[in-house]
């Protein structure tokens, strides 16, 4: 049931993944990102951020240490009205910050997984 993309974007080092599945809860958003996180890959990524709108729950985000970026991802759902599916940005910081930019990047992923997913 998870989808995965590996390597949608490099930026200035960043690599970046996007993924997601259906869930209708926090607990199942957290099962899908353990399941990720199954792939070492992924378990040793810097962020693992995420976003799911829960028909029973509600807007639920995380950002795993990546200030606000759970937030844009979250927004992206809302916009598109997608509710019960978890989408996961992975990120693997490659030594240089990217600022502003790093939000863009989000973005980006996330709408590559919506066209393609």
């Amino acid at each position: 049931m998870l989808k995965v993309f590996d390597q949608v974007i490099t930026d200035r080092g960043s690599k970046y993944a996007v993924s997601g599945a259906p869930a209708r809860t926090k607990k199942e958003a957290v099962a899908a990102i353990k399941d990720l996180k199954r792939n070492k890959r992924f378990a040793k990524s810097t962020h693992n951020t995420w976003a799911l709108i829960s028909s029973s729950e509600g807007p639920l985000k995380n950002d795993d240490g990546e200030a606000g970026a759970g937030l844009v991802i979250l927004r992206m759902l809302e916009r598109d009205n997608i509710t019960d599916h978890v989408v996961i940005v992975t990120r693997w910081f490659g030594g240089t910050h990217l600022g502003g930019d790093r939000f863009r990047r989000v973005q980006d992923c996330v709408r590559f997984y919506l066209e393609n997913a």
